[in-house]
């Protein structure tokens, strides 16, 4: 019976990360701007959130202090999925999710910082590597180095808002915990749009399509998929769930190439530079697995 469960919820955790991979062809579909687009997915997402606690009674008041913490997350995270857009409006999809492969790097190097503990010599190796990858992509793509710019500080602010949340947590179950992130998300990208008088007539003038697509993205891509990935957490090792994460590039690249057709035909050197870095972010999980059981057995 456990064995069931493990496999169901393995198979849950693919459809999880198939999904994650599929918000990014939705970026390229949804015709509104960036901004625009943020503003609507944390509102309608934050109000999906909102039900889930209330039909689920979770208690969802917390401390002033750990307020003011989730407001700076939601911000880290508005200013993270923008430039995630961003990055796909100048360049395309597969040259954003390549990019977003250096996620693991990023993590390798700033969770030693953020958590002070040693860092450790293969992470760096393998950071290099992935910067080897990531430098034949620019080089054969230049036109698009706008996106990449924007790919990497959108994988920048994604691992600085996992790393606080990776604290939050421990304390708040994570839905509240993200309640209150996508809420203070849609008022600093309001405070923007009211800054930059925005907010017109033509702003909240949306196609259907357009509609649809954003309660996909808001609904199944963001509430849906937060709240099940946390569920398979619980049922599954961190190891499992990271090394299986790693295939949402290859998933939304593989989505890119059959929906979205000859602009996301790329050269085979990107291919080669997407493989490497891939192929590295997978070997440091399997080094990791190898030295975290290897510990375990001398204590």
């Amino acid at each position: 019976m456990q064995k069931d469960n493990n496999l169901k919820s393995y198979l849950n955790l693919h459809l999880i990360v198939f999904i994650w991979g599929f918000t990014a062809i939705l970026g390229e579909l949804i015709t509104v701007k960036e901004e625009s687009v943020v503003w609507y997915r944390m509102l309608m997402a934050g109000i999906f959130m909102l039900l889930y606690v209330l039909i689920t009674k979770k208690p969802w008041r917390i401390p002033c202090k750990s307020f003011f913490h989730l407001i700076g997350v939601g911000l880290l995270i508005a200013l993270h999925w923008i430039f995630f857009f961003k990055a796909i409006n100048v360049s395309n999809v597969s040259i954003t999710l390549a990019v977003f492969s250096t996620g693991a790097f990023f993590a390798s190097i700033l969770e030693p910082i953020f958590f002070n503990r040693k860092m450790l010599w293969y992470e760096v190796f393998f950071g290099l590597i992935i910067i080897g990858g990531l430098l034949m992509i620019m080089q054969v793509e230049t036109r698009y180095i706008l996106g990449m710019v924007y790919a990497l500080i959108s994988v920048f602010l994604g691992v600085m808002f996992t790393l606080f949340n990776g604290k939050l947590i421990r304390e708040y179950d994570p839905s509240v915990i993200t309640l209150y992130e996508f809420f203070a998300g849609v008022f600093f990208v309001s405070l923007y749009l009211l800054y930059g008088r925005k907010f017109t007539p033509e702003f909240f003038t949306v196609s259907l399509n357009d509609w649809i697509l954003l309660l996909i993205l808001s609904s199944v891509c963001t509430a849906y998929a937060f709240t099940a990935s946390v569920n398979v957490m619980k049922k599954l090792t961190p190891y499992t769930v990271m090394l299986t994460t790693n295939m949402e590039p290859v998933y939304g690249i593989m989505l890119a190439y059959f929906i979205l057709g000859d602009k996301e035909k790329m050269s085979p050197a990107f291919y080669i530079g997407a493989l490497i870095i891939l192929a590295t972010v997978i070997l440091n999980g399997i080094l990791k697995n190898y030295k975290s059981k290897k510990s375990l057995q001398v204590d």
